[in-house]
Parts: structure tokens; sequence; C-alpha cells
């Protein structure tokens, strides 16, 4: 069942979980699959997090399985469990290599199901995770998306045991609705094109900083990678990479991805070296200090 608008957490509250979902992905993993809470309340109040914020969002990561208890070192602090690695490596292909375009003459995926109303739940849990890999709406519980989907819609249709509920093609486009029209009433192609223009906006003043030799302190960089994989974390998930003959010749996708892959090769370097200064030993605080027992 959907959250309903006044029982979902506070914008606040949201992006202190969403960056410290990037911060594991693209920091703790590297290091190792682990993070001193310490090290960790100091690099997120510099991307400009408050420790409250900090753990909070590591309580509730702590609670959905994601993290538990580890003292390393003598420095207390979390390891990522196997429910968080997997989650996280699902992602990896989507976030890091950006789905390339389909080849049009691969054909579709299309999913019709029929779930009843008492199981309404189930039901938007089918089309969330279609969603997520890129499927869009077509008709009433008709869903399509390149060919290559087909895997994937059919795993996330058997975790949720509606196998029985859905019928599964695969085929070829061959006459009636234009095929342009009908993948711009599948998907909201203008907004996802905005979003990929806004990420282009926001960094490349970032990318031109660097070219110029002026982007090299460490906390710097670190905050630029954290904020550059925290924006972008969501944006592949929204393209289901469609063929280049249904887009519009200025569609923004590319040019982003170039973008983003740029400044991952330039930053991420440098922000893991920053961080590992925050892993090395010191003193171990007493949980009235570093406020970490009211997680555990």
């Amino acid at each position: 069942m959907s959250e309903t608008k006044s029982a979902r957490p506070p914008a606040a509250t949201r992006r202190s979980r969403t960056l410290l979902v990037s911060f594991l992905g693209a920091v703790v993993r590297p290091m190792g699959n682990w993070m001193p809470i310490a090290g960790t309340v100091e690099l997120l109040a510099q991307a400009g997090l408050d420790a409250s914020s900090v753990r909070t969002a590591v309580f509730r990561l702590k609670k959905r399985g994601w993290l538990e208890s580890e003292t390393r070192s003598g420095l207390r602090g979390y390891a990522l469990t196997p429910t968080a690695l997997e989650a996280l490596a699902a992602g990896d292909e989507v976030i890091w290599h950006a789905r390339q375009p389909a080849d049009l003459g691969d054909g579709w995926c299309l999913v019709n199901f029929s779930v009843p109303e008492s199981a309404r739940a189930v039901r938007h849990q089918l089309t969330a995770h279609l969603t997520s890999l890129g499927f869009g709406n077509i008709g009433s519980a008709v869903w399509i998306a390149p060919a290559r989907m087909l895997p994937a819609a059919q795993r996330a249709i058997a975790e949720l045991d509606l196998t029985e509920q859905c019928a599964v093609f695969v085929g070829d486009y061959v006459a009636g609705q234009q095929l342009t029209a009908m993948v711009r009433s599948g998907w909201d192609l203008a907004e996802i094109d905005l979003r990929y223009r806004e990420f282009i906006d926001d960094f490349e003043p970032a990318s031109d900083r660097l070219a110029a030799g002026s982007l090299t302190d460490g906390e710097h960089a670190f905050v630029t990678y954290l904020s550059v994989v925290d924006h972008w974390r969501k944006l592949p998930f929204r393209d289901p990479g469609l063929p280049p003959e249904v887009l519009t010749e200025d569609w923004s996708g590319p040019a982003a991805v170039r973008l983003f892959e740029h400044l991952v090769a330039e930053l991420d370097t440098r922000a893991l070296a920053h961080a590992a200064h925050h892993w090395a030993a010191q003193p171990r605080p007493t949980a009235a200090e570093d406020g970490d027992a009211v997680l555990d």
C-alpha cells in the first residue's frame, strides 16, 4: 500500500536517507563495507547533514536490515549486511553503467496482469517494480519495455508470486497506432529529459572547474562526488533506454551520461582518499560523546 501524504517522512528526512544510501554505495563499499559512525557523521556534515539527521538515517537503515553494529580497531561503526550489499549491487548496472539505447529490431516485452482489488497492495508493488525496471504503461494493466527487460520482468513477477496473474509477451511492432505516439504515452519523456537537462545544468560548472584545475581540494572533491552520485542515482531508473528511433533528436540523455561518467572518473579517487582519513584510528568516544548509544 502506498504511503499517504501525511505518513511520508519530511523532505529533510528523505534527503538524509537518500544521501546516506548514496554514501553507502559510493564510499562505504569501496572502503571495505564498514563505516565508523564518528567519521561518517563528520563526512556527511561536510555534505550538509547535521549529526542528528545522520544518526536518524542510520537508525532507519539498521531497522531495515541494511546495517549491523560492528566495532573495529576500537571504533564504533556499522557493517553493510548481505541485504544491503544485494540491494546496492542490484542497482549498480543501471546507476554506474546507464542503460544503453535498445535496438529497435529486438522488439518489445509486454506485461499484462489481472490482480484483484483485494490484493491491491501487491498490485502496487508490481507496478512499482515494473516502473523501476523501465516499463511504461500504455493501457489498463498493460506495460511495455524493450525486449531485453524480459528476464528482469519475469524475476519481479516471480518474486511477488504473481506468475499466474500475469501474461508476458515478446514481439515486434507491426502496425496500428504510431509507435512514437504509443511510446510517448507510456513514458513521461519530457519529464525524463528535463531531469537530465537539470543534471547537466547543475554539474557542468564542476566539470569546467576540473578542466581548469581549480577543483583539487579533497573535501570539495568528496562533497562534489557524493552530490553527483546522489543526484544521478535516480535518473537512470526513470529512463528505459528506448531505441533512438522513438526519441527526439535533442534527447539529452547521452550528454548527461557522458557528464556523469566524466565527473566520476575525475573525482572518485580524490573523494575516497579524503574519506579514508575519517576511517583512520582515533580515540574511541564515549556513547555520550558520539550519540551512538541511541542506535543500538
